[in-house]
């Protein structure tokens, strides 16, 4: 397989379906690390196993073609300080890539240049008010004046933001979802409006919708330092 070839100003996007037969399922297992594999069978679902197996023998199947020489299999992973991982340095791919699932779908953002964070969310209705429990002030009072038949739009519009950025960040649980702003009306460009305690950061990161399925949200945000990105699908 030749190597995938990303553009400087791209983010690639990869989405599948994690529903896969036994067929599948078993070539995708032979790709996962020892790790990984103990992981699966810690699962008590049966599907939930069948899912992370799926996810990350794709995963690895992805990220080996922008390699030479790579064997998805043997593919290792560092990961930060708040689990956020990313391709260990010995493989030499200077890769930045995120992953995201929710029901059956798949998400996999990569990036030559660009720190990045993906989040895809299934539309459901809400059983609590999620956004007076996490969104800002700025957020919430936006929330209040949506009409109520699209309110579950504008609110996964700015969750799946709001959860892109936090992966993207990579601060994990340490970063309140409170303590930034993101636009989501939808006349509004995709923007971080504010980060407490960092002035700079709505020039330093940049967010972009996603294109999902029409009972899905997504979003993915990256830090472009100022730079012009661009989504490329795949």
């Amino acid at each position: 397989m030749q190597p995938d070839q990303i553009a400087t100003d791209a983010i690639d996007i990869w989405t599948w379906s994690l529903d896969a037969d036994t067929g599948q399922l078993a070539s995708f297992s032979e790709l996962l690390s020892d790790d990984e594999t103990a992981r699966s069978a810690r699962f008590i679902h049966d599907r939930d196993r069948r899912f992370f197996i799926v996810g990350r023998g794709r995963l690895r199947e992805i990220l080996a073609t922008y390699g030479e020489r790579i064997d998805p299999c043997e593919l290792t992973f560092d990961y930060n300080g708040h689990g956020k991982p990313r391709i260990g340095e010995r493989h030499g791919l200077g890769l930045h890539f995120n992953l995201s699932h929710s029901a059956d779908l798949a998400v996999l953002a990569v990036s030559l240049h660009y720190e990045l964070g993906v989040d895809i969310e299934e539309k459901k209705a809400l059983q609590e008010d999620v956004a007076a429990h996490f969104f800002s002030a700025k957020e919430r009072a936006s929330l209040q004046e949506v009409p109520v038949d699209r309110y579950l739009d504008h609110f996964y519009r700015c969750w799946t933001r709001k959860e892109a950025f936090v992966k993207a960040h990579g601060a994990g649980l340490s970063l309140p979802l409170d303590a930034f702003d993101v636009t989501f009306g939808e006349e509004d460009a995709p923007r971080l409006e504010r980060l407490e305690g960092d002035p700079e950061a709505p020039v330093t990161w940049s967010l972009f919708h996603m294109q999902t399925p029409p009972n899905f949200a997504g979003a993915v945000a990256a830090q472009t330092f100022g730079n012009t990105a661009r989504l490329r699908y795949r």
